[in-house]
């Protein structure tokens, strides 16, 4: 049994939405302003560019969150699932009005145990805003973070043998 959560099509309508917003400004001011020409362009340019994202988001239907007794698999964060024995803790936490479900890990399991001296010199900039090596995103799915979050954590709390139970008893809105 899993628990697949997908991208929300509203979410990416509201992208395109709000990009063409922007569009038809700059291209106002290509056509009725006084104002620089470059910058109408670059307004056209940067938010013509959400564009393809939202087309994108919005025919993508690949599962973005899978949820099962082996772990959890998260398509922007990491490329295998998370293994429930690995994970210590998770929180909810928000950076610039995205929220995240951060999963505490052991520092061997950590992926820039892996990886080189830059990317752990950025993983240590994740741990100052108060987030973790492994972040869940849930900015693009509409779920009940908190819910999310909780079951995670009971996930994380009950025995092996008893995760596909767990699964099957709960649903998440």
């Amino acid at each position: 049994m899993d628990i697949k959560l997908n991208k929300s099509p509203w979410k990416a309508i509201k992208m395109i939405l709000l990009c063409s917003i922007f569009v038809f400004g700059g291209i106002f001011l290509l056509t009725n302003s006084d104002a620089p020409e470059w910058t109408a362009w670059m307004c056209i340019g940067f938010f013509g560019l959400g564009y393809p994202i939202g087309l994108f988001h919005l025919f993508d239907r690949r599962p973005q969150i899978i949820i099962n007794e082996i772990g959890i698999f998260d398509r922007t964060t990491y490329k295998d699932f998370i293994n429930w024995d690995v994970i210590q803790g998770a929180y909810l936490i928000g950076i610039s009005r995205q929220k995240f479900i951060c999963l505490v890990v052991d520092k061997k399991y950590e992926p820039s145990a892996k990886k080189g001296m830059f990317y752990k010199t950025l993983s240590k900039y994740n741990k100052e805003l108060g987030a973790q090596e492994l972040n869940i995103s849930l900015g693009q799915i509409t779920v009940d973070e908190i819910k999310l979050t909780e079951f995670i954590q009971s996930m994380i709390a009950v025995t092996p043998e008893h995760r596909k139970e767990k699964l099957k008893d709960r649903l998440i809105g």
